[in-house]
């Protein structure tokens, strides 16, 4: 399905990569997981992202990855994975694979390591916009990249037809209400951060790529709830219960704590990709016990 803005709304699980001791793809994993999110009531599958260790996998693997999912999915929810080469056309011809392995859209990081200009920064999404086979979500996500991108440049790409939304990582909570305050209304904003999520939602972010959704989708989907029909003192009170699970998720770096726990919810895919290594012993027991009591009130609020 090729996704239009109006269809970004709500829980979009950026989901981590299972992998064999080889590095191929655990198909079966994989799957596993996007069916259990689907049928948990997301309203979208987000693969390939750093949470999905994007520049660990060969480009094979890759396609793959969003291949699977895309079958998993079967057509109930958009699949939209992520594009994280910092060249235009290594870029392209990732986007192009994944739109021939059924992809909705591609999420575009912005193009690191070149340190572009906002005058660059433009002309890149403008023009990967008018090659691309399908729609793209801007991924900005400064920590990582060292690149942010100017309110007003945003402002103006929003309203490019292509251009249908973005994931916001800039953790700087005023950048993101002047992105908010002048985007097209055709432009969809979701948050790209677990520990910032009611806040963002509160300021006009119409949903959210999680990364901890993939372990609890109803939880995630309760605070949208509440974050977005108004009820942001009860969304923060149940954020603020998720808070020492966030601490421990991205305590070392993401996927790894996640991966090493993902058994709790029936997927055993604990293999992490190269310059990743599990996370340690005593990280895994804590969050273990943090996430336990999580998955028992996931439970309890019954069908996603």
């Amino acid at each position: 399905m090729t996704l239009t803005a109006d269809r970004l709304r709500g829980i979009f699980p950026a989901i981590p990569t299972p992998v064999h001791g080889d590095d191929r793809i655990d198909t079966r994993a994989a799957q596993a997981l996007v069916r259990r999110l689907v049928d948990h009531g997301v309203a979208g599958i987000v693969p390939l992202g750093g949470t999905g260790e994007y520049g660990a996998l060969a480009r094979e693997e890759r396609v793959r990855m969003a291949a699977a999912c895309v079958e998993a999915a079967a057509g109930r929810v958009p699949v939209i994975p992520g594009v994280l080469d910092p060249g235009l056309h290594d870029a392209l011809q990732a986007g192009r694979a994944f739109a021939d392995a059924g992809a909705s859209a591609l999420m575009v990081v912005t193009p690191y390591y070149t340190n572009p200009t906002q005058a660059g920064l433009r002309e890149y999404f403008l023009r990967y916009a008018e090659a691309s086979p399908l729609p793209i979500l801007i991924y900005e996500i400064p920590y990582r990249t060292r690149i942010a991108m100017a309110p007003e440049l945003l402002h103006e790409l929003s309203r490019h037809p292509r251009i249908i939304g973005m994931k916001a990582c800039n953790t700087d909570c005023y950048h993101f209400l002047k992105v908010v305050a002048g985007v097209d209304e055709s432009f969809a904003v979701l948050s790209g951060e677990d520990t910032l999520f009611p806040l963002h939602v509160a300021a006009g972010a119409r949903g959210g790529v999680v990364v901890t959704a993939s372990l609890l989708p109803r939880t995630w989907q309760r605070l949208f709830e509440l974050a977005s029909s108004g009820q942001t003192a009860a969304a923060l009170a149940l954020h603020r219960e998720l808070i020492p699970l966030l601490d421990l998720s991205f305590a070392e770096t993401n996927p790894g704590p996640m991966k090493a726990v993902l058994d709790m919810i029936g997927i055993t895919a604990p293999q992490l990709l190269t310059p990743l290594v599990p996370p340690a012993a005593e990280l895994q027991a804590r969050l273990r016990a943090t996430l336990a009591p999580q998955l028992a009130a996931e439970a309890a609020l019954g069908p996603g």
